[in-house]
């Protein structure tokens, strides 16, 4: 076992402290080197290189899930129809929350994950339950998974953009803060001034989260520039139970890890996790050779392994399954009262899981510093915005005036001039990601072309423009070989945007950077719910 260097007994003595976890954990330990099981057909993880990690660039423990989206995927997607007046009937229902009039062409729901030792309904959990969890006593308020996902309303695909904890940003009625203290921070203040009008415990506890949620998803939505429609909530419990629920998730490895802050001790390669060993997985951020940012590549691509089993498994067929399922989501997850949960899974019935992506936002820094000393990841609004206005595709020009164009109207034709293998390929799944159309997928038949293009009959035409805004900003060209309404993307050497080896858009390796960013990050392929086995990870 690796110990920690600088800190006593190799960092374990810091458990407690940082995770409430004591020092003899006798109750629930950390599943030994090797405990991941085997993938069935007995297939031996495979072994690869051990690379040096350096030190995380942001310094606070990690503390949660990433199974917000998941889980609400499988509310809208996994659950017969039969099933659903039984699975919603649970679960806690919130309102007053601000949310909605976007008008946009499509639903954008932010799902959070809560560091909380209660349920959903606020109850506490068990000292058992909080012993599988690693989780003491303490209780917390931080809203350490942040995922916002963008839905268009043909419901042909889904978009899930996870945002930084640390991230630096401004918080409504409390200043410049990090983003996972907008919740907290707010709530706390809400007490304080709710305790001084006489109100009872639970009026203070109710009307203070309230504002906390509130504080949060205004902040989230001055941060993208995407009006919030729909809130969902999971705590610590939840992620074990839905993913104990259906059976297991798989995930794969670079590196054997060995991190007893989270948990974590696993080896290299492919292998299934139960909850508890789950949870372990998505909260490292010690050790890792980005920290935090390399925490959310793996929420990521557990959120797609986990997405893409509940699309494509037939657990649901199962009633112990299903009962258990229900019970997971009735204890541990949160909505909004407005939000038609029935109407929404006819909108995703057509929904696939290679049409489910992850993106992260752009950072500055991942190593900022706040005037106080205080460790953040420094983010730019307006690079964000951008960002995320290509990431989910919409409005083709803002400062032309044009309509917007919905993706699921434009259809492209897909050509390769490079030398990259593939590329066709990978460029059109990210466009249908996006809910796109692609027709033709290829090489390119023409004269050779050294930068990347999209075709149109004219320069002005909505769909064309839609597109090269999608892929990163592509400069739209007039060719009149190509038919009026007719979109044809040719990309040679030079492209770098999604599906792309390097493509900002889908850099999921946990950030793309911003604009003279100070802290350049390794690029990284797409990551979505339907690709053939787990994406390996550091």
């Amino acid at each position: 076992m690796s110990l920690r260097p600088g800190f006593p007994n190799g960092g374990r003595a810091r458990v407690e402290k940082e995770y409430g976890v004591p020092q003899n954990r006798s109750v629930s330990s950390p599943p030994p080197r090797g405990a991941g099981a085997p993938l069935p057909g007995g297939r031996i993880p495979r072994a690869r290189g051990v690379r040096p990690s350096s030190p995380p660039g942001v310094n606070r423990p990690g503390r949660l899930l990433a199974v917000a989206a998941a889980a609400v995927v499988f509310i809208v997607t996994g659950f017969g129809w039969h099933s659903v007046d039984t699975l919603i009937s649970g679960i806690e229902r919130i309102g007053n929350l601000g949310l909605g009039g976007g008008h946009d062409g499509a639903v954008d729901i932010l799902m959070v994950g809560i560091d909380s030792r209660t349920d959903a309904h606020g109850n506490p959990l068990s000292d058992q339950e909080r012993a599988m969890l690693h989780a003491g006593d303490e209780v917390g308020t931080n809203t350490d998974t942040i995922v916002l996902v963008r839905v268009p309303n043909d419901g042909r695909s889904a978009t899930a953009i996870s945002i930084p904890r640390d991230s630096y940003v401004d918080i409504p009625g409390i200043g410049k803060g990090k983003i996972n203290s907008a919740y907290g921070a707010t709530k706390e203040n809400a007490r304080q001034k709710l305790a001084d009008q006489g109100l009872s415990d639970a009026q203070i506890e109710e009307k203070s989260t309230q504002a906390g949620r509130q504080a949060l998803i205004k902040s989230v939505a001055n941060l993208t520039g995407i009006t919030v429609d729909h809130y969902a909530e999971v705590g610590l419990l939840g992620f074990v139970l839905l993913t104990d629920a259906v059976g297991g998730v798989d995930v794969c490895l670079n590196n054997a890890v060995d991190e007893p802050l989270s948990g974590a001790d696993f080896p290299a390669g492919e292998q299934r996790l139960g909850g508890a060993q789950a949870l372990s997985f998505v909260r490292q951020r010690h050790d890792l050779p980005r920290g935090d940012l390399d925490r959310i590549v793996r929420q990521q691509v557990f959120m797609a392994s986990l997405v893409g089993k509940a699309l494509n498994a037939r657990i649901l067929a199962n009633p112990g399954k299903l009962r258990e399922l229900s019970d997971a989501v009735g204890r541990t997850i949160v909505l909004d009262e407005d939000w038609d949960v029935v109407a929404f899974m006819h909108q995703l019935q057509d929904l696939s899981g290679g049409r489910v992506n992850f993106e992260t936002i752009p950072v500055q820094d991942l190593n900022g510093t706040t005037a106080d000393g205080e460790s953040v990841v420094k983010v730019d609004p307006k690079s964000v915005k951008s960002y995320v206005a290509a990431a989910v595709g919409g409005k083709v020009d803002d400062r032309g005036g044009d309509e917007a164009v919905a993706p699921s109207a434009v259809t492209a034709d897909i050509y390769n001039a490079g030398s990259t293998g593939g590329l066709a390929g990978q460029v059109a799944q990210a466009l249908q990601g996006k809910g796109f159309h692609t027709g033709t997928v290829g090489n390119w038949p023409g004269s050779p072309v050294r930068s990347s293009r999209v075709l149109a009959a004219a320069t002005s035409d909505a769909k064309a423009k839609a597109v090269a805004e999608a892929l990163g900003g592509l400069t739209v060209i007039t060719d009149p070989a190509v038919p009026e309404g007719a979109v044809r993307v040719v990309l040679a050497d030079d492209y770098s945007g999604p599906g792309s080896a390097s493509g900002s858009l889908f850099d999921l390796s946990g950030t793309s950077p911003a604009s003279g960013s100070a802290t350049p990050v390794p690029p990284a392929p797409p990551i979505d719910a339907g690709q053939n086995g787990p994406k390996c990870v550091n």
